[in-house]
């Protein structure tokens, strides 16, 4: 196991009513900026029960954020946190919402002349205004960690920012509001959590026994799970398991002491940027032909997957590994998750050159658990995709 460093500091407030203890997490002197999408919280109870919590509050509200936090919207909530000193942030919403939150918190202290630098040039966040988070929609696990990510229409990036200054202070995470959510996006959020936990895994064996048993736990109980919750998101016990399951595929714990991959976000972010499909989607376009194309760096750990997951016992390394991208595969086909680019759009031709010039240009040359691919590799991959 590599050496690490593990901190997490957001304190998580789970189960049914939690959004009652709202106003226990945050200071009674705040002046709060709270955030959220389109506007389904206040048709599915989500709003009443924040705002009835929070009454006493100096609250200003921000609604609009799009399902890929959009830096020219977050620029208008900017304005707004430094015109009104806002000194605290709440996000009510999915991932995109906190995403963008994470953002503002960021760039409300951030003294250079253009924000959009913090993602450009990576700058690590070590500071940020105070944030918390209300999920409604379980699938990035920013609820529990210290990233985000964010698009620019203008320039048709999306780009990823971080650093421990962005941690939400605590996080309410009530599974009753998946009853409400549209099935096409729990699909979204059952295979966005599931190829976090396969980036974080799917390398090469390294002796990290438990951490291994931790991946595999989350990905057998998403397994079990989705059926469940696809056909009943009033479900408790599955919703709960499905929620708690994306949540913990990415707060940093099943990283811990293990290389990791995430080329297929690196490539699956090109593929919204440029033809605004859903995040989760992109990814499941781009991991299969991922992991065919590197199917000889990766066969032990997709084999070793293919017994532990799938319970595929028979066969070679290579047969075990290859039918375990097929069994991957199939179980995206079942949540209606489509697997190739040319489904989702028809012009998709000279998408993968497009992607390899994107990343030459960024500089973005060694990508990957062994940082061997180079945009060269991303476009056969992406041609794989078609």
């Amino acid at each position: 196991m590599l050496n690490f460093e593990f901190k997490n500091p957001t304190k998580i407030l789970f189960g049914k009513g939690q959004i009652a203890n709202l106003s226990k997490e945050i200071p009674a002197d705040a002046k709060i900026l709270m955030v959220y999408g389109g506007g389904s919280i206040k048709s599915n109870g989500v709003y009443e029960q924040v705002t009835q919590a929070l009454k006493g509050f100096e609250i200003i509200e921000f609604g609009g954020v799009p399902a890929n936090p959009e830096y020219a919207i977050l620029l208008e909530a900017l304005a707004i946190i430094k015109k009104e000193n806002i000194n605290y942030i709440l996000a009510v919403g999915g991932g995109s919402v906190i995403d963008g939150v994470k953002f503002l918190a960021s760039a409300a202290l951030y003294e250079g002349e253009e924000p959009w630098h913090i993602l450009a040039h990576g700058i690590r966040t070590e500071v940020a205004l105070p944030f918390g988070t209300v999920l409604t929609l379980p699938a990035t696990g920013s609820e529990m960690n210290s990233g985000s990510v964010i698009s620019r229409a203008e320039t048709k990036e999306k780009l990823a920012m971080g650093g421990p200054g962005l941690f939400p202070a605590f996080s309410i995470l009530d599974p009753e509001v998946i009853k409400s959510i549209p099935q096409r996006q729990i699909a979204n959020g059952i295979t966005d959590a599931y190829t976090h936990v396969l980036e974080q895994y799917m390398t090469y064996p390294i002796g990290a026994c438990l951490q291994d048993r931790f991946a595999e736990s989350i990905m057998q109980t998403l397994i079990e799970v989705a059926p469940k919750v696809m056909a009943n998101p009033a479900d408790y016990t599955a919703a709960a398991d499905f929620m708690w399951c994306c949540t913990m595929a990415l707060n940093g714990l099943i990283q811990k002491g293990v290389p990791t991959d995430w080329a297929v976000h690196a490539i699956g972010h090109e593929l919204t940027a440029l033809y605004g499909i859903d995040h989760a989607r992109t990814l499941a376009i781009i991991a299969p032909s991922h992991y065919r194309y590197h199917l000889a760096q990766k066969k032990e750990k997709l084999a070793q997957y293919a017994e532990r997951v799938w319970n595929i016992q028979e066969g070679s390394v290579e047969e075990k590994a290859t039918q375990a991208i097929a069994k991957t595969e199939e179980f995206f086909h079942s949540l209606d998750i489509k697997t190739k680019l040319s489904e989702y759009t028809e012009t998709y031709e000279g998408t993968a050159e497009s992607i390899e010039e994107r990343f030459n240009t960024r500089g973005w040359k060694a990508l990957g658990e062994h940082k061997s691919i180079t945009p060269a590799d991303v476009a056969k991959i992406v041609s794989m995709s078609y």
